[in-house]
């Protein structure tokens, strides 16, 4: 009897975009369970005279750092809401935009969550608190602590994708294929 061939290991990239702080998460789906790869935040600096275009390149050659460094086939981002200020909600977009941006120069897949799907999918309610999700995420990924909140909602972001979608058909990530090398 020939036993079943494991599964190729399935990582994914997950962004919690932000205009002063984009968070992100690496996990890893190994035979069915998601694992803790990595996880951070992307402080970006103040805006200053040349306005917020240079905030937007730090996140786009930071989220490109990391697909780089860690080699996902996937990237999960979470959607803009509608905020109450239409300004910080132009800004969240734009930086959704330089994060999204540095996924598909990679050749990568790019996939969008609401906030109240993720929410929902990490917690099993939409309407979770910022607490609520970093807990679950400690549990689900098995952290010896809390992670900081916006990386805490960009692991989140990764779990509801993989958790949602089935196995991305994409090779796995070859920076030398999209460059010709």
């Amino acid at each position: 009897m020939v036993a079943p061939a494991a599964t190729q290991p399935r990582r994914v990239l997950g962004i919690d975009p932000g205009s002063r702080i984009t968070g992100y998460g690496v996990i890893e789906v190994r035979d069915g369970q998601a694992c803790y790869v990595a996880s951070g935040c992307i402080q970006l600096s103040a805006a200053g005279t040349q306005g917020f275009a240079p905030r937007l390149g730090e996140i786009f050659l930071s989220v490109s750092e990391l697909i780089e460094q860690y080699q996902p086939a996937e990237v999960a981002v979470e959607e803009v809401f509608m905020a109450h200020n239409p300004q910080s909600a132009l800004k969240l977009g734009q930086a959704r935009g330089a994060a999204i941006a540095a996924g598909v120069a990679e050749a990568l897949p790019v996939h969008e969550y609401a906030a109240r799907k993720v929410k929902q999918a990490v917690v099993g309610t939409g309407k979770a608190s910022k607490s609520q999700v970093q807990h679950m995420v400690q549990v689900l990924l098995k952290l010896s602590g809390l992670p900081q909140a916006d990386a805490a909602d960009a692991l989140a972001i990764a779990l509801c994708h993989v958790n949602t979608q089935p196995v991305c058909a994409q090779p796995p990530h070859n920076p030398q294929a999209r460059r010709g090398n």
